[in-house]
């Protein structure tokens, strides 16, 4: 096969981008008329991908409007969601209105950080012991060297994990409106290089990363501590609400809960929820955000109960919501008209926007769950083409 053509000096115009396509096109067969079909200035991209062709176009809808009474996101938003599955939008619409006829989704986003965990490995515990001692004593001096690299990143903490002769270094930081991943990579490098100077007895050996930040991956410690941003959505709903819009009583969704919960128990999962992936992988790719993060956004904890005047009070907490509104793929044509349409892009807007996605995860849990209890699940299905034959 042929090589991919570069251009060195300037790889990202519309003319190397169809010398590309012909070059798949000649070798494959395949016709590349859509992905070739754009309106952003391949200018624009460096920095966010590489090789360009094209564009891979997603259907796009706005879902709501959804009521938030947050501290960041307050007021009445038309959610972005871009996807190809039949239904979604619909649903989450669904939760939406349940939700605002019954005043609003209170949210708070309770703690934020971003990590990098190197690991330092030494000739034995005693040894790494005493290292973590003098982490420990040192830690002003090493937050000061942390954050010569940056003007929003702050190193907040520093856990410590041991095994054996190995110490891993748990770097927290705070981004700003970054999802901060590049930021804090370099910030933790800097740091551990002054450290390394300064000599450390025992050591055998150094890595800057060794799986324990445990990044676009779930893991217990992330959902424990915090990766991004941990954001909490909930409601309480009339009863007599849940009866008019979604066909059911308080009392079955609780009791679907309950056998939710049992499921995800038997099964080993690391999410009781029905579906946070769904809203949070539509609203990621609507506005720019690192799709992969999904992976660890979408892990997390569900939890209800019927109130003493027979209402039904409802909560999502998401403990590692990796999300940006400035940076990355955020300033993107497209996806910054997303998020305008949320009034997030862009500085100070990170935690607003953090606050938007987990009340429309907590729209979209409730739905299904109704539907599921009320037998209206396949039909809704059918009814919005998902199931064509």
């Amino acid at each position: 096969m042929q090589k991919l053509p570069r251009n060195k000096s300037n790889d990202y115009t519309p003319e190397m981008a169809a010398e590309r396509r012909a070059v798949v096109n000649a070798e494959t067969g395949a016709e590349l008329t859509h992905v070739g079909s754009y309106s952003i200035d391949p200018g624009l991209l460096p920095g966010n991908i590489e090789n360009f062709v094209g564009v891979a176009q997603v259907p796009l809808g706005f879902a709501g409007p959804m009521l938030v009474n947050g501290e960041h996101a307050q007021g009445e938003f038309y959610v972005p969601m871009a996807t190809s599955e039949g239904t979604l939008v619909a649903s989450y619409s669904r939760g939406m209105r349940l939700t605002r006829e019954a005043g609003g989704i209170k949210t708070t986003v309770i703690d934020d950080a971003m990590q990098r965990a190197p690991v330092f490995i030494f000739e034995d515990a005693r040894a790494a012991l005493k290292f973590g001692r003098w982490v420990e004593d040192n830690f002003e001096a090493i937050k000061a060297k942390a954050e010569e690299t940056t003007s929003s990143g702050k190193l907040r903490n520093i856990e410590q994990y041991a095994a054996a002769k190995m110490r891993w270094l748990r770097f927290n930081f705070t981004c700003g409106d970054a999802a901060g991943q590049n930021m804090v990579s370099k910030a933790t490098r800097h740091a551990c290089m002054w450290m390394l100077d300064q000599g450390i007895p025992g050591l055998e050996n150094f890595s800057l990363a060794a799986n324990f930040d445990t990044d676009k991956k779930h893991s217990f410690v992330n959902s424990l501590h915090t990766r991004g941003k941990r954001a909490v959505a909930e409601v309480t709903l009339p009863g007599e609400l849940v009866k008019d819009i979604m066909h059911t009583t308080p009392q079955d969704l609780f009791r679907q809960r309950q056998y939710s919960n049992m499921g995800a128990l038997m099964a080993g999962s690391v999410c009781n929820g029905a579906h946070f992936a769904n809203g949070i992988t539509a609203m990621f790719i609507a506005c720019g955000q690192d799709v992969a993060n999904v992976a660890e956004s979408s892990a997390g904890i569900v939890y209800s109960e019927v109130t003493e005047q027979g209402d039904y009070y409802f909560a999502a907490t998401i403990p590692s919501l990796v999300v940006a509104t400035y940076g990355g793929g955020t300033g993107l044509p497209t996806q910054r008209e997303c998020l305008d349409v949320l009034g997030c892009y862009g500085k100070g807007g990170v935690h607003k926007f953090a606050e938007i996605v987990a009340a429309t995860v907590l729209c979209g849990e409730l739905s299904l769950a109704s539907a599921i209890v009320a037998d209206e699940w396949v039909s809704s299905h059918d009814a919005y083409g998902r199931n064509r034959p």
